[in-house]
């Protein structure tokens, strides 16, 4: 398994443009399969998920070639609906091809997906928004089937703003026939990229990034060429780690208005952050201060997918610091690896109490998830001496290159990757 090798203390300077979002373009790959042709995606990012995701429609008789940031996914000669149970499981995300596959083919058979630890993710609601628009599900152990002769518009109310759930009902109810309104939706900006995605196909949708959706069903979409949005996440990944190490970082590319609440947590924390149309600014030179309070919500609340990254900031604050996450019960995974760089952080139920020391020292820790293994990189970045970074791969899912994202800011930072025995 590859290990990063840190070598903390050192400032991050320098410029870099932020890579396009993985959780707008996974849904949005997905939703290429509702038109029969050739479409054409750009800045994509190369990250493991991404390639899994094209490995999928390979598999369901896509064409996908993934070069220098661009991917050209020719759908016509998708042939089943069947996604290889292999595959499911390398990627949580891949349940976003049932509502596709269950619009173009009227059945698909797909199986409980993997991916993060980070505690029970139910597809109960994406399960439910398709039965209402008129499919018929069986679940055999962790197999599901989904068949429908016909899709037909619904009024679904979602008890909890799934992102996922939300997705998914966009795109079968994009080939359904009638209205479909979804209330409780979420509301993340990646939803807003997906409706855009799907109207440049000549869908029917208003309402994203509130918490109604209107779908007017069409009888088809045609393929057509699309952008996807900058990656919030790892931008704000970016802002917390020039803060944390007291640096000063220019981050090009940027959607300001999707990171407001994390540029308004890193304020109260002391961080001096400058926004100038997509560019923002990020400079720190003082020992951070503590922030008393942060729960993390669904959008446009605090992010939970930023919460171990933040957490790293507070561990270096002044004062005490609690965050609070509602999302994921076993998001706290990184506290233990965070104590061990010397981090004082105590744990109660969902809730973290971040008493902030002078300073973190390296050492060598393993990355549990996808954000926490971004946080502990960060620690190592602002800590004394030397930190091992193990278990990397699950960083590699969300951030395209790290190591050279980083080295390009300055860091010490190099990816060792074990010799083959032979």
């Amino acid at each position: 398994m590859d290990k990063l090798v840190i070598e903390g203390g050192k400032p991050l300077s320098g410029t870099i443009v932020i890579q396009g979002a993985k959780n707008a373009a996974l849904p949005i790959l997905a939703a290429s399969i509702l038109a029969k042709g050739t479409s054409t995606i750009d800045h994509v990012p190369g990250l493991l998920d991404i390639e899994v995701m094209l490995n999928i429609l390979r598999e369901l008789g896509c064409r996908a070639e993934h070069t220098e940031g661009t991917v050209v996914l020719d759908t016509l000669a998708a042939h089943t609906s069947h996604v290889p149970e292999s595959l499911m499981k390398q990627m949580r995300s891949s349940i976003f091809l049932m509502g596709p596959l269950l619009a173009r083919f009227g059945e698909t058979q797909v199986y409980l997906p993997g991916g993060c630890a980070i505690g029970e993710r139910k597809i109960d609601l994406h399960l439910e928004g398709l039965k209402a628009l008129g499919a018929e599900i069986e679940e055999l152990g962790n197999r599901i089937i989904c068949r429908a002769e016909k899709l037909v518009g619904a009024d679904i109310h979602l008890s909890f703003p799934s992102v996922g759930a939300t997705e998914n009902i966009m795109m079968a109810a994009a080939l359904a026939e009638g209205r479909t309104t979804i209330s409780g939706a979420a509301r993340e900006p990646e939803i807003q990229d997906l409706q855009g995605f799907l109207n440049a196909m000549g869908a029917k949708i208003i309402g994203a990034g509130t918490d109604t959706i209107t779908v007017d069903g069409v009888q088809s979409l045609t393929s057509c060429r699309y952008q996807i949005i900058p990656d919030r996440i790892v931008a704000g990944t970016l802002m917390l780690a020039a803060a944390a190490t007291r640096g000063q970082v220019t981050l090009q590319n940027t959607k300001p208005a999707h990171l407001t609440s994390l540029i308004h947590v890193m304020r109260r924390a002391g961080v001096q952050i400058v926004i100038d149309g997509d560019i923002i600014k990020v400079g720190s030179s003082a020992r951070p201060k503590a922030v008393e309070r942060i729960v993390t919500s669904p959008y446009p609340a605090f992010p939970t997918d930023l919460q171990s990254q933040m957490m790293v900031l507070l561990t270096l604050a002044d004062g005490v610091s609690i965050m609070k996450e509602t999302i994921f019960e076993g998001r706290l995974k990184h506290v233990d690896e965070l104590s061990r760089m010397g981090a004082d952080i105590r744990v109660d139920m969902n809730a973290a109490i971040v008493r902030g020391v002078p300073r973190l020292y390296g050492a060598t820790v393993e990355a549990t998830d996808l954000r926490a293994g971004a946080a502990l990189v960060i620690a190592g970045l602002a800590a004394q001496g030397k930190t091992v970074v193990e278990q990397i791969h699950h960083i590699d899912r969300g951030y395209d290159r790290i190591e050279a994202t980083l080295s390009h800011l300055g860091a010490r930072i190099s990816r060792y990757s074990p010799v083959p025995n032979n």
